[in-house]
């Protein structure tokens, strides 16, 4: 057995190995150590191999999914060995061959994936100053590739976000290896675009792949080829349902570089928390494709504009003219709706379940429920998707006619083939079922016959079935009983029609199983060509969940349909934070004016006030218009944009060297260098993480480039009041801020955007609030009138502070004053006032 076990282990010498042993999968040696580490299982012995112990974890086969979910988490790998011999007539170990290879990018198995998720697998390839990708989801048959260039990596990173990724072992390329979770290095020669050609024209039956547009794309070929050959394998066949390539090309999304998707938070906090993001907002989606889709459809923002607007137009149709249109309907239609396009691929790769089938068959008969709410004649996008739903009335007759009602859970296990299905096989269920009615009446007719009134038809394990009549009647037994035993008072006889039922009985369930499984086998080949409809009425019913979820969102928070025009504009009235206003009471809405002729607004207003907020709902609203959904605001009218920029918050890099103020100016250096007249940008505190005269500097001459070059829409948020004259200097430059109010010796943020400059930063109070002592709040007060009153003379900074004055000492002389000084009355209680007042007179 060891040495059946270490052949095919040779074969994966980095990869867990969990190799069939009756009713285990077992690990062995080196991986069981590793694999008892992992899953927190029982490390033991079992024989020995050069005089030592071989080391051997297992668990159970009916339990291996919960395992291989845990190792798929912790980026492993597992080798799925299975026995193929048959054990009645193996001589010595049965043979067993390796079944499947699980791996972090190439799960189909509903248990190993998340249902509102995409797990990538993901091939790289660089070459002549050009990055290859291919990616492709096994779950679904997408396979898409596109060339870039290597800059792009991370911000393709961040948008794909693979489960795993295929590298060549010469290529080294650190920012893939800290984002990725599982990376695979291959042979270099196994990425060549020669390969490329010749194993995807193969697979896809065609002449060359000029149909499908990679013409002039080598490095994504070489990708293409090392993704698909290692799929391939993993899964031990043709993947038949992998149907075709798309390319990606530049200018068919949005761009969104990796900051900007981190800071607008779309599927996923700054924390890196599932929630409170956009993503979490807006699905309510009943199907997990609908979700998936939705998921997809965030991250890739559409640039072409025709499409936008015909997902407006779909959402307008759902939502009803006011909110009274068919998305209720839509949604409890789409409620029974099983993971169809999960489904399908598993069908392909013929690892479906019976209780998949049974879903599948509920769902295809749902189709006419769906399609009859949906208003064809309000959307040319919505008849499409309502013609894609057609129901496969084969099909459907197909599963209604073959799988039981409520199947059992393996094939393995029986009760999955319908009754009436197969003669065959209800004969064999129906000698299992009226097994005793069967004796019983052979019982009556032999008596009958014979006229030996206590004739009995019997069983037992040891000689099957019988008939037994007592020595005192065995003058009656008729020349066609055959002695099986002879007992004290009794003999025991058989006939040929009771042998022949025996042969049958004996063997009817083992049989049973055997013609369920040929069934089902020829079930799912039946099912095979029918693949690709599933697919398309899958990608139909995601979409439509996705957009009716848009309109149930839009009825339930009052958004509004943005409209996309070709004039230089953003004019976005009573605009909102879609996560924020959620988690607030009163949400401030505002408003937005970009045009040709006022291209930035220069943000001021204090600390908390609601600067970030503000850029960053104007950035959610123009993403959401060109996911095709409708925005937050009462109106919005978007013209041409290509990309959104970000450069929000301060992080650094460590384990890249990079202080804050070095990631501070690699995104300002990657917007000034990438932004054009048509792309958003977003600047918030441009050059705090350097001196005062070096960041307000860096942060004006930043402003200047952006209106004199880049020419974008930009909002530049910034405490330089110093940089407020630059909406002297440019009429393109507006002044904007969010004001504030000091009440008492506090502050209140009022969260408008007005227009012209802020008039201070409340820094200070701030601080307070924050929690700073008061004394220090105090202290800061008085050197910020001193500064502001230029009563320090220009000199060195280390000076700046020490020429500060300090106060009288008859101003602090007595203690009851220091006591008072420190006393909030704003924050404090009429009892604590008393009490405070009561002590100040013990004082004196």
């Amino acid at each position: 057995m060891m040495q059946q076990y270490l052949r095919l282990k040779m074969q994966h010498p980095d990869t867990l190995l969990l190799y069939r042993m009756g009713d285990f999968y077992e690990l062995f040696f080196d991986d069981a150590e590793r694999a008892a580490r992992l899953l927190d299982i029982t490390l033991t012995t079992r024989g020995q191999s050069g005089g030592q112990p071989i080391k051997m974890a297992g668990v159970p086969f009916h339990a291996l999914e919960p395992y291989l979910a845990k190792l798929v988490k912790l980026g492993e790998s597992a080798v799925i060995c299975e026995q193929i011999g048959d054990p009645a007539t193996a001589k010595g170990p049965v043979e067993r061959a390796v079944a499947r290879i699980v791996t972090p990018g190439t799960l189909t198995d509903a248990a190993l994936l998340d249902d509102r998720a995409e797990a990538l697998l993901m091939a790289v390839q660089v070459h002549r100053g050009q990055l290859g990708l291919a990616w492709l989801n096994l779950a679904n048959g997408q396979f898409r590739l596109t060339e870039t260039t290597p800059e792009n990596l991370v911000a393709q990173l961040e948008r794909l976000r693979p489960a795993e990724a295929l590298l060549p072992e010469s290529l080294k390329l650190p920012a893939l290896e800290v984002r990725v979770p599982a990376i695979r290095r291959l042979a270099d020669w196994q990425f060549d675009a020669k390969t490329a050609e010749q194993l995807l024209t193969s697979h896809f039956g065609v002449r060359d792949l000029s149909g499908f547009g990679v013409e002039g794309m080598p490095t994504a070929l070489a990708a293409a080829a090392a993704l698909f050959d290692y799929a391939r394998a993993t899964q031990r066949q043709t993947l038949d349902h992998v149907t075709g390539i798309q390319v990606e090309r530049d200018g068919d999304y949005l761009r969104l570089d990796a900051h900007t998707r981190r800071n607008l938070e779309i599927s996923e906090t700054l924390r890196g928390e599932p929630a409170p993001t956009l993503l979490s907002l807006l699905d309510v989606c009943e199907t997990s494709m609908g979700s998936r889709w939705l998921r997809h459809c965030l991250h890739h923002p559409l640039a072409d504009r025709h499409a936008c607007r015909q997902r407006h137009g779909a959402v307008a149709a759902l939502l009803g003219d006011a909110g009274d249109g068919p998305m209720e309907a839509v949604r409890s239609a789409l409620r029974p709706v099983a993971d169809i396009e999960r489904i399908a691929t598993r069908i392909a790769l013929r690892s479906v379940r019976p209780r998949e089938l049974a879903s599948l068959r509920e769902s295809l008969a749902a189709l006419d429920g769906i399609r009859a709410p949906l208003p064809q004649h309000d959307s040319d996008l919505i008849r499409r998707l309502a013609d894609d739903m057609a129901t496969p009335v084969q099909t459907l007759e197909t599963l209604h006619a073959a799988v039981a009602a409520e199947p059992g859970v393996q094939v393995r296990d029986g009760g999955v083939i319908a009754d009436g299905f197969d003669a065959e096989l209800d004969e064999l269920r129906a000698i299992q079922t009226n097994c005793g009615a069967f004796l019983l009446e052979l019982e009556a007719r032999e008596r009958e016959r014979t006229g030996i009134p206590s004739l009995k038809v019997e069983f037992n394990r040891v000689h099957g079935f019988y008939i037994e009549v007592t020595h005192a009647h065995t003058s009656k037994v008729p020349d066609d009983y055959r002695r099986r035993q002879t007992m004290k008072n009794a003999e025991r006889y058989v006939t040929p029609e009771l042998k022949a039922f025996e042969d049958k009985a004996l063997s009817a369930q083992e049989r049973a199983l055997a013609r369920e499984k040929l069934l089902y086998d020829s079930l799912i080949d039946a099912l095979l060509p029918q693949v690709p409809q599933l697919q398309r009425i899958a990608r139909a019913i995601a979409t439509l969940d996705g957009l009716n979820a848009f309109a149930q969102i839009a009825a339930r928070h009052g958004y509004a349909m943005p409209q996309l025009v070709e004039d230089a504009i953003i004019d976005i009235r009573g605009g909102r934070h879609p996560v924020v206003e959620r988690q607030v009471d009163n949400f401030i809405a505002n408003d937005t004016q970009l045009s040709s002729t006022r291209r930035m607004l220069l943000v001021t207003g204090p600390n908390m006030g609601g600067k970030s907020t503000y850029m960053r709902q104007v950035a959610l609203i123009v993403l959401l218009a060109h996911c095709g959904a409708f925005v937050p605001a009462s109106s919005a009218v978007i013209g041409p944009v290509d990309a959104i920029f970000t450069r929000i918050g301060a992080s650094d890099d460590l384990a890249s060297g990079r202080s804050t103020f070095m990631v501070e100016m690699t995104e300002a250096a990657a917007i000034l260098n990438g932004a054009t007249e048509r792309s958003l940008v977003l600047m918030d505190e441009i050059g705090r993480g350097t001196s005062t005269f070096d960041g307000m500097a860096l942060a004006f001459s930043i402003a200047r480039h952006l209106l004199d070059k880049n020419r974008s829409f930009s909002l530049f948020s910034t405490h330089y009041f110093e940089l407020t004259r630059l909406g002297v200097e440019y009429p393109e430059c507006a002044n904007v801020h969010l004001g504030a109010v000091e009440h008492g010796h506090s502050i209140v943020f009022l969260h408008a955007v007005e227009e012209g400059p802020a008039s201070q930063s409340y820094g200070i109070e701030v601080a307070a609030l924050a929690g700073i002592p008061g004394a220090v709040v105090r202290d800061a007060k008085r050197r910020l009138r001193a500064l502001e009153n230029r009563e320090i003379a220009s000199g060195p900074q280390d000076d700046l502070f020490a020429a500060l004055p300090e106060p009288e000492p008859s101003a602090v002389s007595h203690p009851a004053l220091v006591q008072l000084a420190d006393l909030d009355p704003d924050n404090m209680s009429p009892r604590e006032a008393l009490e405070a007042l009561y002590a100040l007179r013990r004082q004196l």
